[in-house]
């Protein structure tokens, strides 16, 4: 399969649209409830659109489903981005996000977070031909950088010790086609995504340097809301995990 990136303009969910929902910071649990999960739009390998299809697919959309149907809940996922994934969990428009979110002590205090599902971290990203090897030959360049995400957090707490600027844009697609017109010099990505995207898109970069930050991705929730979901994507993760179905999905996607 060919994966192509399309930044598409998603409408967001202004309320939630669920039967016998009144409040999506509820806890309250049933057969009927289905849960809302705000999730990125152009994140491969987690999360991306499948031109073939018209639909979203990737690792976390599988381990999502398959949590889902271990532990018997319904679910319906918002592709939004992922700035606005957040926003709506904040906001009550959304129960969680699952958008490969790293779990960060700065986020404990907003969210809570379920067991890490999977481990990554950011790395230094240029041009082909670009001559960067180190964070020291960042000085007076422009650094692009996804808003809200721990790539963006990393390169604004060094910014001013290495000397270059730094530009934000929504989503990953936008922030390379920035590098790779010379818009931008760098910019940070999650290691994982960024090599997903030169392997299967041909993009002309390259990746500098070790991987920084490294940690793990979570499944969150507004912080003190929504236990139940919490507990039912642990208990599910486990299991996927100790079945196989687990090792399967990182299997597909290459992991």
């Amino acid at each position: 399969m060919t994966h192509h990136f399309r930044r598409i303009t998603v409408a967001v969910v202004a309320a939630c649209v669920v039967v016998g929902l009144t409040a999506c910071g509820s806890s309250s649990s049933g057969s009927d409830k289905t849960y809302i999960i705000a999730s990125d739009n152009a994140f491969a390998p987690f999360e991306y659109l499948d031109t073939a299809t018209n639909k979203y697919v990737g690792i976390d959309i599988d381990i999502l489903d398959a949590v889902a149907a271990n532990q018997g809940f319904k679910h319906q996922v918002n592709n939004i981005g992922f700035d606005a994934a957040m926003g709506q969990v904040q906001a009550g428009q959304a129960h969680a996000m699952m958008a490969g979110m790293n779990i960060t002590d700065a986020r404990k205090s907003t969210f809570d977070f379920s067991q890490g599902y999977f481990h990554d971290g950011q790395v230094l990203v240029v041009p082909d031909a670009s001559t960067v090897a180190t964070l020291d030959d960042l000085k007076g360049l422009s650094i692009a950088a996804k808003t809200s995400t721990q790539g963006a957090t990393y390169a604004q707490s060094i910014s001013e010790k290495y000397g270059f600027t730094l530009q934000f844009y929504e989503d990953s697609p936008t922030m390379y086609t920035a590098v790779l017109n010379g818009s931008n010099d760098a910019c940070f990505e999650d290691r994982s995504v960024i090599g997903w995207a030169i392997k299967y898109d041909g993009l002309a970069l390259k990746t500098v340097g070790d991987v920084i930050n490294p940690g793990s991705y979570g499944f969150a929730v507004k912080k003190g809301t929504n236990a139940d979901l919490l507990s039912m994507f642990n208990q599910g993760l486990e299991a996927i995990k100790a079945d196989g179905t687990y090792a399967q999905i990182m299997a597909k996607y290459g992991y």
